[in-house]
């Protein structure tokens, strides 16, 4: 809680804010979450936590705004639309995973002592030094093998790029004429 919740209290406070709630509206609204989240039997379900937290904390004002008598639709409309800006949505995590795959795969294709190189460096987090050590092999060639490496897996993204332009203005010209 203290560390993966606590530190986001402010936002969700300056998020509040924006609705005009007092300060012990707002104090109010926040026991009330941490409350919610000290009564839970486990958090092991939980893989973002502060994407939680504001969850919980947004819940619980719109239940307390549609209980009261009056309340301006773009009020609910605007806190049933809020999305923490913190928290990826589906498509950007998918859209990562899918260039983080596209990257892997160009790595795969580089000459092996290239290509393990550069997956120690790059994605296993070894230093230089390490990975010099564990190949016999001088700091400044791990260095080079890095260079040549991560060159390639970008010219090899480039093309990629340019050819999925070049489809994709071919399929768009194709559709105009068909229209």
């Amino acid at each position: 809680m203290a560390r993966e919740i606590l530190p986001h209290e402010s936002r969700v406070r300056t998020w509040f804010a924006r609705f005009r709630l007092s300060h012990d509206e707002v104090d109010e609204l926040l026991q009330e979450a941490y409350c919610r989240i000290a009564l839970l039997d486990s958090v092991d379900h939980i893989t973002v936590p502060h994407a939680y937290f504001f969850s919980i904390a947004r819940n619980i004002l719109l239940r307390r705004l549609k209980r009261q008598q009056i309340i301006p639709f773009e009020t609910v409309a605007e806190i049933e639309g809020f999305r923490d800006d913190h928290t990826p949505s589906p498509e950007d995590l998918v859209s990562t995973k899918i260039a983080y795959e596209r990257v892997l795969a160009l790595i795969a294709g580089l000459p092996e002592k290239c290509r393990r190189i550069v997956e120690l460096r790059k994605i296993e987090g070894w230093s230089q030094r390490e990975i010099a050590e564990h190949f016999s092999m001088s700091e400044k060639a791990v260095e080079k093998q890095v260079w040549l490496g991560v060159r390639a897996v970008r010219q090899a993204w480039d093309r990629t790029e340019q050819q999925n332009d070049a489809l994709l203005l071919t399929l768009e010209r194709t559709a105009a004429r068909r229209n």
